[in-house]
């Protein structure tokens, strides 16, 4: 009998699986220009991230086949949802089973109000021939699209919370961080210390100039004592069809030229970057560095002085953190590997940055003993040996090494 129950179980528990679907591949977007692109499936991207809506697993219950449709107008970026299935779980077969809500938590976290009738949708399209991207536009330039040979143009924009109609705008635009940044949230659109960045492309279509939103970034001007604003780059997003073609480059560039010319502006910082603009923001860094005087190659084997960090802030706003990171970087490219005392006089170096915790904590466990009885420094002696230093600084170098070498990587292939 118990036999019987385990193998009804482990049919039914076979069965529910079949009903089981991976978000992040049922779920189709688009960016669409035309009625053509409806059914254009090259036009078609994919989420990045889903558990900020389905959950950890990133995973729907309930259908057999199913798939989700989020456009948007390519412009306005009016959105349009549904979702069609093959099968949905029958409650009766499987003890009361229910299937998930598929649009309810899109809804509640995107909040905005998404057309449900396709054909209502193409005719919005036509809204957005007369799309013009607000605010003041601050750097336009032009690409090759190498698969077709084609010419392709596009404008930087910058917003603030006064600008007429980009609230309603940004409303649809913020929605895309749900998919694309890890642990996202909207901000305070009501803050006037926020300002806003956009990109668009700028195309002919039937005979009228007509835009595509590319992405987005926000900053935030934190003040800086006693009378000058420091602002951090929060939210970068440069969405999947405009990826891998130099957006990100362009975009952080024309960011940088308006804070630069900014007397306000102290130094410029970066809040939780991804590893991407991370590795972004030092190879602009290194480029721009690489111009000053104070960091020509045969002063990077001295190590970094003042000079380096007093030019870079003055020319360039960069912070005395990132400063140093950037002189570590274009320090490797001058270095002959090869020469085994300036491989070795590299390394002293960067490892005695990354000493620094460690000195602290020495430091801490001096102040330690004076008040510990022994059990208790035993305790706080683990982890603490010098051979696990020694291990430990060895590892941060190497992996610093590696992302270091990417930047270079890039650094050589725009020279």
């Amino acid at each position: 009998m118990a036999g019987a129950v385990a193998n009804n179980m482990d049919s039914m528990r076979s069965a529910l699986e079949e009903f089981i679907s991976r978000a992040n591949d049922v779920i189709e977007m688009k960016l669409v220009r035309s009625k053509e692109d409806i059914e254009d499936s090259t036009r078609s991207f994919a989420p990045e991230f889903t558990h900020q809506i389905f959950g950890e697993n990133e995973t729907v219950f309930g259908y057999r086949g199913l798939k989700v449709q989020l456009y948007f107008s390519a412009a306005r970026l009016t959105p349009y949802l549904t979702y069609t299935f093959e099968e949905k779980v029958n409650p009766k077969k499987f003890d009361g089973v229910q299937a998930d809500p598929i649009l309810k938590p899109i809804v509640e976290k995107l909040e905005i109000t998404p057309m449900d009738n396709l054909d209502r949708f193409v005719a919005s399209l036509d809204e957005d021939v007369g799309f013009q991207p607000m605010g003041d536009l601050l750097h336009s330039y032009s690409n090759t699209d190498e698969a077709h040979g084609a010419t392709r143009h596009f404008e930087i924009y910058k917003c603030n919370v006064m600008t007429p109609g980009f609230k309603e705008f940004h409303s649809h635009l913020q929605t895309f961080l749900w998919w694309f940044v890890d642990a996202s949230s909207y901000i305070d659109f009501d803050d006037e210390r926020w300002m806003y960045y956009t990109i668009f492309e700028r195309y002919p279509h039937d005979g009228t100039k007509r835009y595509s939103t590319v992405g987005y970034s926000t900053v935030y001007r934190y003040y800086a004592y006693p009378d000058k604003i420091r602002p951090r780059i929060s939210q970068v997003l440069i969405l999947p069809p405009f990826q891998r073609q130099g957006h990100g480059a362009q975009f952080l560039e024309t960011m940088y030229a308006d804070f630069r010319k900014d007397t306000e502006v102290l130094d410029i910082t970066v809040e939780d970057p991804s590893d991407d603009f991370v590795r972004l923001r030092d190879f602009i860094d290194c480029r721009a560095c690489a111009q000053l005087p104070s960091f020509a190659p045969e002063n990077l084997p001295k190590g970094l002085c003042d000079a380096m960090e007093k030019e870079a802030l003055e020319k360039l706003k960069l912070n005395k953190k990132q400063v140093r990171k950037i002189y570590e970087i274009l320090r490797l490219k001058s270095t002959d590997y090869s020469n085994t005392e300036h491989a070795k006089a590299y390394r002293l170096d960067v490892k005695k940055r990354l000493n620094i915790p460690f000195q602290k904590q020495k430091a801490d466990y001096e102040k330690l003993k004076k008040v510990l009885k022994p059990e208790e420094l035993t305790a706080a002696e683990e982890g603490t040996s010098l051979e696990e230093r020694h291990q430990t600084l060895e590892k941060w170098f190497q992996l610093l090494l590696e992302d270091y070498r990417k930047v270079l990587d890039r650094l050589s292939m725009s020279d």
